[in-house]
Parts: C-alpha cells; sequence; structure tokens
C-alpha cells in the first residue's frame, strides 16, 4: 500500500506535534502535513489555512487524493483567519523568516503560554529568532535538518522569556548537541565573513558600525564553535 512519505523538513516538525493537537497549518500549500497527520491519527481537529485560493485548491486535492476528512480550509492571511481557541499547535513552515515574524505580529495571542508554535523559516532565521527574543517568546528546542543539500532549522516556541545574544540569533538558540550544529555554524561565518568582506571594500561612512557589528558576531559564532566542538567530544 502506497504512504504519504514527508520531507525531512515536514517529518521534524510532524515529530514535534503532541498526540492528540487541535493543529493549524499556515500556509499549508499543499497540505501535506495535515493530511499525514490525519491519516496517522495524531490529531483531534485540524485547520488549513493559506493566503491563496491556488495552494487551498492543492490541499483539498491532497485530501481528496489519500481519502482524509475532517480538516477545515481557511483562506486568510496568516493567522488572521484562526481563533485562538480553534488551535493550541500552530505550524508556519516555509516562509522567510521576516514573514513568519510578521504573522506572529499580527497574533499577539500566540505568545500566551498555551500554545505550541512549530516554525521553519527558510530563509532569515536570525531575524526570526531575533523577533523571538524581543517579543515574548521562547524557543524550547531547536533541530536542524538538511534538504537537498540544504539545512534548515526547525524550532519549538511558546510564549515566555528568553534574551539571546546577536551570535545566538545567526547560530542559533539551542543547537549545541545538534549533529549538523558545526556544519550551520561554519556556513553563518562564512556568510557573515563574506558580508563584512564587502562592507570593507566600501567607502561608505556608516559601514564602520556594521563592520564593528559583523566583527562581534563573528567572535561569538567562533565561540559557539568552541562549544559545540567540547559538548560533541568523545565522552561528553
Amino acid at each position: 500500500m502506497k504512504r504519504l512519505e514527508l520531507t525531512p523538513r515536514l517529518r521534524q516538525l510532524a515529530d514535534w506535534v503532541p498526540d492528540g493537537a487541535a493543529f493549524a497549518d499556515i500556509g499549508t500549500d499543499h497540505a501535506l502535513l495535515p493530511v499525514w497527520l490525519v491519516l496517522n491519527r495524531r490529531l483531534r481537529g485540524c485547520i488549513a489555512s493559506d493566503l491563496r485560493p491556488e495552494p487551498l485548491r492543492r490541499a483539498r486535492a491532497t485530501a481528496k487524493l489519500w481519502d482524509v476528512s475532517g480538516i477545515r480550509f481557511r483562506l486568510c492571511d496568516g493567522l488572521s483567519g484562526i481563533r485562538p481557541e480553534e488551535a493550541d499547535t500552530v505550524a508556519i513552515a516555509g516562509l522567510g523568516g521576516e514573514n513568519i515574524a510578521a504573522i506572529l505580529r499580527k497574533a499577539p495571542w500566540t505568545r500566551d503560554g498555551a500554545h505550541t508554535l512549530l516554525l521553519q523559516p527558510m530563509t532569515r532565521a536570525e531575524t526570526l529568532r531575533g523577533f523571538l527574543s524581543e517579543n515574548g517568546y521562547a524557543i524550547r528546542r531547536e533541530a536542524l535538518v538538511r534538504e537537498r543539500g540544504i539545512l534548515y532549522p526547525v524550532m519549538d516556541v511558546t510564549g515566555g522569556e528568553m534574551r539571546l545574544t546577536p551570535g545566538q540569533c545567526y547560530g542559533g538558540a539551542a543547537l549545541s548537541r545538534d549533529a549538523l550544529g558545526d556544519r550551520y555554524l561554519i556556513e553563518k561565518i562564512l556568510r557573515l565573513q563574506n558580508a563584512l568582506a564587502g562592507l570593507n571594500r566600501g567607502r561608505a561612512s556608516d559601514n564602520a558600525a556594521r563592520a564593528d557589528e559583523l566583527r562581534d558576531i563573528l567572535t561569538e559564532l567562533y565561540s559557539m564553535r568552541e562549544v559545540w566542538r567540547h559538548a560533541n567530544s568523545p565522552g561528553n
């Protein structure tokens, strides 16, 4: 019998959805994650939403293909069409970190501590981590997944107190034990080194302050690599 298979990113999210959750998948597109969760009898309720009609058409087609019923489909911008009492677990995946932050900013109820947020930014994860740190959210755990040769962070978030340093915003809040953590830090270091080199070639007066900021972040990322090496050395 054919089985629905999830990509590594979506499978990590699925693994973190609590059994019996009232689940909302924001920006659902093909609805692979909610359909998989319903097929595996993991949910007591499910909403799949998207901003545009075409993704919702694809989502309904996926549910029909797998003979899944009970998913409520919503056409809405972010969480604007989801009431707090309708879901205790919310997934927002496949968007840029700045877009995920914008969705959460418009739904302050997501930081009440009663909701689990499963977030997977495709880009600008540092922007999302910074937003969470400054706006009453806490990253409870974080994991890296490799998909098509690219590393993506997945975050389990709820309302709470958390203050991240600039280095943690770039290098991760809870990745010191992650098997892919060193590779992730190396990628961030190389990216910032390239950005710093570009600033050093420029002559704009405001480049100096940004260059100093990047140097400080790089210094912290180097230290985070040492922490990762110690945490993952044999015997630890």
